[in-house]
């Protein structure tokens, strides 16, 4: 039991690091010298916030599915299938629903803030005011074309989605006992396959990479614009959440398949290095080498994925699992960070990223035109994001019904 309660903590660690990485991924999206969309863009700006932007949005909801998948096993595991389902509603569905009714309107007036500070003028109380006009139905009183979409809560959409997906498959393996006994050895003869055959790996990218083809732009999409389901974008995240349910089967399995040595961290920085060089020519339509270096930046960025996968899950493993061991490749200890503090920024983390988005956007458009460099502001715009959302987590969601909703009983 301590050695799977090491495992929980050092696995929520790394879905927390997978949110709070979030908060400084759209932190920094004003700071792109390219306007991309975003609600204001700065007047200082850096290639270097590019190539931040490409990495870390190549494995941070990856890494967060993965983990997703490993948990909801272990859960439905533990409950019965409506219990299991009841939970998921609460914890997924309700936050998805009510998220969105009480942020859109938020980020609406927020994308209006920020048009109106490129002008010069920025009236917060009208642009909030258009923002609930926008949940408005019109004068036929249909339901608004844009219900569920347009916000950062995508990502429990696909969710429930790939769990139904996933669950629905088990169920109908479940109706034959001969049928579901030949898949159960299959699977675990697979998870042993994956975490000890260095070709599982390769495979799993060349899956990865395949579907990266297939998106709309060069690395991964983000599907926010619409319910229907983006194909390469629910293949790829199904891809990572299956892995992790296939990993909760075996326990020695999640540390195996993720286990880092030297010539994987030579392999995953050139891959980031090719990625972010060929990154460049996506805007280059008329290359002649077009297809080849889409080819290269596909292949160099499921790379760069999988290893960034791996390295935070085994860098969160070093720091927070709380048993000492001697590591032959690396040469190092591993010792436990204090373990309070760490809990409660993991009970924290999902409220942290359900909230965070318009405190970021505000913070954009109020340090946008200043005159300071990018990267204090930056970091002043993640701090006080983060010391906001945490300061309401603990004032209004940490011991009500709130936290009970997001967390279940194991916050205290």
């Amino acid at each position: 039991m301590a050695m799977l309660q090491q495992r929980l903590d050092y696995l929520d660690a790394v879905r927390c690091f997978a949110l709070i990485l979030g908060v400084v991924f759209h932190a920094s999206l004003s700071f792109i010298p390219v306007f991309i969309g975003w609600a204001v863009m700065d007047i200082n700006t850096s290639e270097s916030v590019s190539a931040f932007v490409l990495v870390s949005h190549s494995f941070r909801m990856a890494l967060f599915f993965l983990i997703a998948g490993f948990f909801s096993r272990m859960s439905l595991k533990r409950n019965t299938s409506a219990v299991f389902f009841k939970v998921r509603f609460v914890r997924i569905a309700l936050p998805f629903v009510v998220g969105w009714f009480l942020l859109r309107p938020l980020l609406v007036g927020g994308w209006i803030m920020g048009g109106q500070s490129m002008q010069g003028d920025v009236e917060i109380l009208l642009a909030l005011k258009q923002g609930f006009e926008n949940l408005a139905l019109n004068s036929e009183s249909t339901i608004p074309s844009d219900l569920f979409v347009g916000t950062h809560l995508w990502f429990l959409y696909y969710l429930m989605l790939i769990t139904l997906l996933v669950t629905g498959l088990r169920y109908i393996a479940c109706l034959n006992a001969e049928v579901l006994r030949h898949i159960s050895q299959w699977a675990d003869t697979f998870v042993l396959w994956l975490c000890f055959t260095p070709l599982s790996k390769i495979v799993l990218i060349i899956l990865t990479a395949l579907c990266l083809w297939f998106m709309p732009s060069w690395g991964l999409y983000t599907p926010d614009k619409s319910l229907i389901p983006h194909i390469p974008t629910l293949m790829t995240y199904s891809l990572f959440f299956f892995l992790g349910w296939l990993l909760n089967r075996k326990s020695i399995s999640i540390d195996a398949f993720f286990r880092i040595r030297w010539y994987d961290v030579i392999i995953g920085l050139t891959a980031i290095i090719v990625a972010i060089v060929i990154a460049d020519y996506e805007m280059q339509w008329g290359h002649p080498n077009r297809v080849w270096l889409k080819a290269g930046f596909v292949l160099s960025y499921a790379i760069m994925m999988w290893f960034l996968v791996s390295f935070s899950i085994g860098l969160c493993k070093r720091l927070f699992s709380s048993h000492k061991r001697s590591d032959k490749d690396f040469n190092i200890q591993s010792s436990k960070l204090p373990s309070k503090l760490m809990n409660y920024i993991s009970g924290a983390s999902y409220w942290v990223y359900l909230v965070h988005l318009p405190v970021v956007v505000y913070l954009q458009i109020a340090v946008a035109e200043l005159p300071f460099h990018w990267a204090l502001k930056w970091a002043c715009v993640c701090i006080v994001t983060l010391m906001f959302c945490l300061l309401s987590y603990e004032l209004f969601v940490r011991k009500t019904f709130i936290g009970q909703i997001l967390n279940g009983n194991k916050r205290k």
